[in-house]
């Protein structure tokens, strides 16, 4: 493949590349306060890497540089999800950052750096390019957790964040250099060759644990989950939007790849290490978050449950499995920043509102929100038929299909426990005696996501599932 023909694979890549050094100078050099263009320019730049991935995609499967990246329906679908998932955080963030005096052009510079190295985690088909996104987008984030550098939980968060990111970091650099040991390659293909081989891979099984390690701590999978409550309640509310939306996506869809495509000779080892990612990640979210009373911390939990149920769908290891993990991804990409957008509305006259308690007889204050909290947590809770069922309905199917029963049945107990904390959340907001009510002044991006986001998860049955079931199927079948 031809220097040219590499280049035009990873257009989406270089394109953002370039922009964020473009707008980090034009954020430097011209005078005044430039934040609010950069932003915008950053959004239009999202929206141009949207159009380029589907514009310029190969209706084939076609890989780059020797092997290490692959540009096929998985890759493109991902990054156009990714993309609009940063879009929407980027534009949440607007209206906060200038009322929280936070808006300073690096911050939508980091946004594009870190969909770059998500976009290279998805097309990654090499070790050392997996390495490479997932390290990109990890430094971007650790920056941002701590971006309100006045503000000591931020720091703190940022610091956490980036200590506990290193130790993940070194997880993964051992499994990987153990795999390589062991397999003599970096690429997927060329260790799966060498793992179908390979009688008694007890040291490859080593290099495989600490390699799903390192990337289970990146989604915040239990037990490597300690990172993320504090993280988000510490991080500025859009920056938490972010966390919880587009690197979980990307994680996910590169832990297939690596599993799926490198591994697919050892999924009687790396099936039941996955089986316990879940099963914990589906205990802890719904045991710990049952006496959060800060929201984000609450969302936080939600997202390891959410995780684990994920995971279920990829401990199957089949293509439907991958399949119900896309789907799953992108219907949680919808409810969790629409949830988001409804959390940047709980601001009051003296700050924002993080408190649960803050959120009592919102009914009768501001009914609209109300209202859009309540759709998006029942569907985060999976009550029928709303669309957040049939994203856990695909990933159970795929567990039992591949006769997963006692995760399936885990899955459903701890989906039991999960409503009742969502559905306490929703008994405060219209059964408790109402308190001051919320400014507001969110910006119009914010009431948008909000309603699109609540109106989604009840007609979305109607209108995204087929589409949706046919884009995940079709991104799953090159894995296979």
């Amino acid at each position: 493949m031809t220097l040219s023909d590499n280049v035009t694979l990873l257009l989406p890549e270089l394109f953002l590349s370039i922009a964020a050094m473009v707008l980090l100078l034009v954020g430097v050099y011209l005078r005044g306060d430039r934040a609010r263009e950069v932003g915008l320019g950053a959004a239009v730049c999202l929206v141009a890497a949207v159009f380029i991935v589907l514009v310029t995609g190969h209706a084939e499967t076609v890989s780059a540089f020797e092997g290490a990246f692959v540009d096929d329906t998985l890759a493109r679908s991902s990054k156009a999800f990714i993309f609009v998932a940063a879009l929407i955080s980027l534009l949440l963030a607007d209206r906060f950052f200038q009322r929280e005096r936070l808006a300073r052009p690096e911050y939508p510079v980091l946004i594009l750096l870190a969909c770059v190295g998500m976009a290279l985690m998805v097309s990654s088909t090499d070790l050392i390019s997996l390495y490479m996104g997932i390290e990109l987008q990890s430094l971007a984030a650790y920056v941002m957790a701590a971006f309100n550098r006045d503000s000591r939980r931020s720091t703190e968060a940022g610091l956490k964040y980036f200590v506990l990111g290193a130790l993940s970091s070194g997880l993964l650099l051992y499994g990987a250099s153990l795999v390589y040991g062991f397999t003599g390659s970096t690429q997927f293909d060329a260790i799966a060759a060498v793992a179908g081989g390979v009688e008694s891979p007890v040291g490859l099984t080593f290099g495989l644990v600490f390699l799903i390690s390192g990337v289970a701590f990146k989604v915040s999978a239990a037990p490597f989950h300690m990172w993320t409550p504090d993280v988000y309640e510490g991080s500025p509310t859009p920056v938490t939007a972010f966390f919880a939306a587009a690197p979980k996506l990307a994680g996910m869809v590169l832990f297939g790849r690596v599993l799926v495509e490198a591994f697919p000779s050892l999924i009687d080892q790396w099936q039941p290490i996955v089986w316990l990612l879940s099963a914990a990640s589906m205990i802890v979210g719904a045991l710990s978050a049952l006496v959060q009373t800060n929201i984000k911390r609450l969302m936080a939990y939600s997202s390891i449950g959410h995780i684990g149920y994920a995971l279920m769908g990829l401990a199957a290891g089949t293509e439907a499995g991958i399949s119900s993990v896309v789907i799953y991804m992108v219907i949680y990409l919808i409810m969790t920043l629409g949830t988001f957008a409804c959390i940047l509305s709980m601001r009051r006259s003296e700050g924002m509102a993080e408190n649960i308690s803050d959120l009592a007889g919102l009914s009768q204050t501001q009914r609209g929100l109300a209202f859009a909290f309540t759709f998006l947590f029942i569907s985060l809770a999976g009550i029928p038929i709303f669309i957040g069922f049939f994203a856990k309905f695909f990933v159970f199917m795929a567990a039992v299909g591949a006769g997963l029963y006692v995760l399936a049945a885990v899955g459903v107990i701890t989906s039991v426990v999960a409503t009742y904390y969502y559905l306490s959340v929703i008994k405060t907001i219209w059964f408790d005696e109402p308190q001051t009510g919320f400014v507001r002044e969110n910006g119009p991006a914010v009431r948008l996501t909000a309603a699109l986001a609540s109106i989604v998860t009840v007609v979305g049955i109607l209108v995204a599932i087929g589409p949706l079931r046919a884009v995940a199927e079709a991104a799953a079948a090159p894995l296979f």
